[in-house]
This record gives structure tokens, C-alpha cells and sequence, in this order.
């Protein structure tokens, strides 16, 4: 951390999520002031978004001393996104792979508005760190979360808006298993547990049935990859 991140402002694209969640954490060990914000799209899994209460909540209690940065919370409304999307995540539809080899729970150009959408935010906000929890690691083959996406997106907002942000994506090069070991780093077994138990992954929104990993169908991708990271995490020794 240099000195001038430690006096900056970030804003983290805050889903209600593990990996959002984990970012947000990463930010407010990092920032002297964070600011959140969600985005609503049409997704079946908006229940995530009814769970950032909670986490901002666990979050205080586990680090007193990140509550004096938490800043604003921001939620906005992107409902043409699913209009002109056909997907699982926007639709009542089954899960599968699609013939382009990615699954249907691919919203093209997601990643793009959203974080478009953020640079504006920052921009007006005179915020520089933007922070998501992308990663090409160990995740669904979506192109929008790789590496050489952010890059050049951000070189797109940089040029586009005429400012110096910073896109970080600390979970990147993370599999799931290191994300759960990171979350402990930062917060202790208090993060990981308020991870566990309140944060939201399935893209069903399905919160009915409770696992050693967190609440989910335990079937669709997201819930795949969660539940994968947990059993390795703690056969590396963790929690």
C-alpha cells in the first residue's frame, strides 16, 4: 500500500457476494475511504443485493476500525441490460453451455456496462480506484473477467473521460480456495464465517438450503465453484 492510496477514496462494485465482499474487505484495508455500489439488471439473483445490509453490518463488528470508512452506498438500475439479453441469469431458463462454449449464464457486456457505468460514478464522485472482483482464475470462461479485458477497458475510460483511474481486480489471478484464504487474512475467521453465512453466489437465488460453504442450490456454476473453493481451502489447512 503507498502513501497515497492509504488517503484515497475507492469505490467497489458491491454485489452482496463472496467475491464482492472479499474486495470490500481488501479496499478497507487498503483505502481511507470506500464507497459500494450494486447494480440492478433484471437478474433472478437479486436477492444478493438484500444481503449487503448484513454484510456491511458483520463487517463493522468484525473491524471496528473499517466503519469510520465505510462511505456511501450506491444501487443503480440497469434494466435494458436484460432487455436486450438472452440469458440464464435473466431469464427463467435452465442452466447449460451454449454453443460458443460458454454457458448461458454469459450476460454479454455486463462487466463493460458496469464498470462504465462506475467510471462515470467515480468521475463524478472524484473517486480514481475502482475495484471488482473480476477473475480469470478459477471461474466460468466469461471474456469480460479476464485480464486483458480490464486493461483495456480501463485505457477506454481513461482516454473516454480524460481521467487516471485505476481498475484493480485483486482476486484475478486467485483460485476460490486462495479468495476464502484471502478473506481470512484480511478479516479472520470472523470474515470468513460472515462470508459463509451471509453473502449470496447461486445465480438461482435460491437461500433455502444451507451448506459448509454458505446458502445455494449446491448445482448451478456458481454455486459449483463456491462449494469447490470451500473443500479445498479447508483441506489447505483453513479455516
Amino acid at each position: 500500500m503507498t502513501d497515497q492510496n492509504a488517503s484515497d477514496t475507492a469505490l467497489v462494485l458491491f454485489s452482496g457476494g463472496q467475491d464482492s465482499t472479499t474486495c470490500l474487505a481488501w479496499a478497507l484495508s487498503r483505502f481511507a475511504r470506500v464507497e459500494m455500489l450494486g447494480f440492478t439488471y433484471g437478474q433472478r439473483h437479486a436477492i444478493e443485493l438484500d444481503c449487503r445490509d448484513q454484510l456491511l453490518a458483520g463487517i463493522k463488528r468484525v473491524r471496528p476500525e473499517w466503519s469510520a470508512k465505510l462511505g456511501d452506498s450506491h444501487t443503480l438500475d440497469i434494466p435494458t441490460l436484460s432487455e436486450i439479453s438472452d440469458t440464464a441469469l435473466t431469464r427463467d431458463v435452465a442452466i447449460e453451455m451454449g454453443a460458443d462454449g460458454l454457458p448461458n449464464t454469459f450476460v454479454p457486456g455486463r462487466n463493460l456496462v458496469f464498470l462504465t457505468f462506475a467510471g462515470a460514478l467515480a468521475y463524478r464522485r472524484g473517486i480514481r480506484h475502482i475495484i471488482g472482483g473480476m477473475c480469470e482464475t478459477d471461474y466460468s470462461g466469461y471474456p469480460d473477467c479476464r485480464d486483458e479485458t480490464i486493461k483495456a477497458l480501463q485505457s477506454a475510460l481513461n482516454l473516454g473521460m480524460a481521467r487516471d483511474f485505476e481498475l484493480h481486480t485483486p482476486l484475478m489471478w486467485l483460485d476460490k480456495a486462495a479468495t476464502w484464504r484471502l478473506a481470512h487474512e484480511l478479516g479472520g475467521a470472523g470474515l470468513v464465517d460472515l462470508i459463509r453465512e451471509h453473502s449470496h453466489t447461486c445465480y438461482l437465488g435460491e437461500r433455502g438450503a444451507q451448506h459448509d460453504w454458505g446458502y445455494g442450490c449446491g448445482e448451478c456454476p456458481a454455486c459449483s465453484l463456491r462449494a469447490k473453493g470451500w473443500r479445498e481451502y479447508v483441506a489447505r489447512g483453513g479455516p
